[in-house]
């Protein structure tokens, strides 16, 4: 006895289901994907009736139609889709080992008897606020990435490797070290490097106090476990900011002080850290002061290499903490 379904007659012509058969002389397996989607014969229905074979077909045939908006905009879907993928994990490669520089005077990582590692809540993307969740830090927004990569592996992402970034504020002040904001802990925080290599804090534009660039701090520990003591660090820098786009934002109220602290230094060529070159060091920028920037930097990381860190009781060209903003790293 055969298991294909039998049409019914009707003045129309065959039906099956109540619908007609667009191919009258076939049999009702045989009337083509559309017509099968349309009665609901679902996949579970035609391999019953006819096998796999046909069913297998039918869905095919469903997939293959291109000729329907549906299937235009999945097409169009899945391509944009892979494009992003593809996109996603192509990682900024650096073109050297970033330059090992000192940690400065206020780092508050364990080198100087000041340790904010350890605190809960220091693993976070936006820095502009206390721990607490107290002060925040004004000033003009910067969101910044470090696309870091391991070059004793192969110049790949660095996933799983862990940034800790530290800057003054506007005032040129460094929170747990300078007057007045001793028991703050704004503008620090870790972040865990992702699969594309990147790391990304939301915070403000540094201010510039006297006797250094502006400049963000950043040490690069191998993982989120061992970002607990400077002892662990693999690499210690300093991002740079270029001069024009200081200019626009150091015209602002928030900054006081700060264009002309700049303007004493008299460039890069002059800054005790700076001095020898920051092809390496300098970030890219894009933005304005009114909208906020977005900058990024590649970081070559070498494990092969053994990190030299100047400890936080000044390092070069060091002083004691600011208390309105003053010499440091």
């Amino acid at each position: 006895m055969s298991n294909t379904p039998e049409p019914d007659d009707s003045p129309q012509g065959p039906t099956y289901e109540g619908r007609v058969l667009p191919r009258p002389e076939d049999e009702v397996v045989d009337q083509g994907a559309g017509f099968d989607v349309a009665t609901m014969v679902s996949r579970r229905r035609v391999l019953t009736l006819v096998g796999l074979g046909v069913g297998a077909a039918t869905l095919a045939a469903c997939a293959a139609t291109t000729d329907s908006p549906t299937s235009a905009t999945s097409t169009a879907t899945t391509d944009s889709t892979a494009t992003e993928a593809t996109d996603s994990t192509t990682t900024t490669t650096a073109a050297g080992e970033i330059p090992e520089e000192t940690n400065g005077p206020y780092p508050a990582d364990g080198s100087n008897g000041v340790n904010v590692l350890e605190e809960s809540g220091i693993v976070r993307s936006d820095i502009r606020s206390s721990l607490d969740g107290g002060t925040t830090a004004e000033g003009v927004p910067l969101t910044f990435t470090f696309s870091v990569t391991d070059i004793a592996g192969g110049d790949v992402p660095f996933e799983g490797a862990a940034v800790y970034v530290w800057h003054c504020d506007a005032q040129g002040l460094y929170s747990m070290y300078s007057e007045g904001v001793e028991d703050e802990t704004f503008l620090r925080g870790i972040q865990v490097v992702d699969a594309r290599g990147e790391a990304t804090f939301q915070t403000i534009v540094p201010g510039c106090y006297a006797g250094r660039w502006t400049h963000i701090h950043f040490e690069v520990y191998p993982d989120i476990a061992s970002a607990t003591d400077v002892a662990n660090v693999i690499a210690t820098s300093q991002v740079a900011f270029p001069e024009e786009m200081l200019n626009a934002v150091y015209q602002l109220d928030a900054y006081s002080g700060s264009a002309q602290n700049l303007a004493q230094i008299g460039g890069l060529a002059n800054d005790n850290v700076f001095s020898d070159g920051t092809e390496l060091q300098m970030g890219t920028f894009s933005g304005d002061t009114s909208s906020g920037y977005v900058g990024t930097l590649a970081v070559g990381v070498d494990t092969d290499t053994a990190p030299g860190v100047s400890a936080g009781a000044g390092g070069a060209g060091g002083g004691q903490p600011p208390s309105g903003g003053g010499p440091g790293n």
